[in-house]
């Protein structure tokens, strides 16, 4: 299976912190699956690090790349089809971030490991 980590777990992960589901966990460290994070992960972290929502994060901000890389997570780009589509999705979910997310999981053919139940009204698959 072929995942992309949401913001908040990306961050769960690198934090080591209990709000991950079981289910979640298993299909991250499954040596048969691979592992995504987009740069929209940082870039919305960033954002709310910025504006002070969310001061935890700024120590994965400042190293992201790095941890990224010790996960042997791989990186998937903003593309052009990524925020045409997240723009012209149906569902009212208004997220950009979630809107580009599950633009980005439905383009590429990956499952959206998320806790957020609004994102599986996007079209991409989900697993929690």
């Amino acid at each position: 299976m072929r995942l992309l980590l949401d913001t908040h777990v990306v961050f769960w992960w690198l934090m080591d912190v209990s709000p991950l589901s079981p289910n979640a966990v298993a299909a991250i460290t499954a040596k048969d699956n691979d592992v995504f994070v987009s740069v929209a992960n940082l870039w919305e972290m960033s954002i709310k690090v910025g504006i002070g929502k969310w001061p935890e994060a700024a120590a994965r901000v400042d190293s992201f790349e790095d941890q990224i890389a010790s996960e042997q997570f791989s990186i998937v780009p903003i593309l052009l089809t990524h925020c045409r589509s997240a723009g012209l999705l149906a569902a009212g979910h208004r997220d950009p971030f979630d809107r580009l997310l599950a633009a980005q999981a439905i383009a590429e053919g990956l499952t959206l490991v998320t806790s957020d139940t609004k994102m599986a009204s996007l079209g991409a698959p989900c697993l929690w």
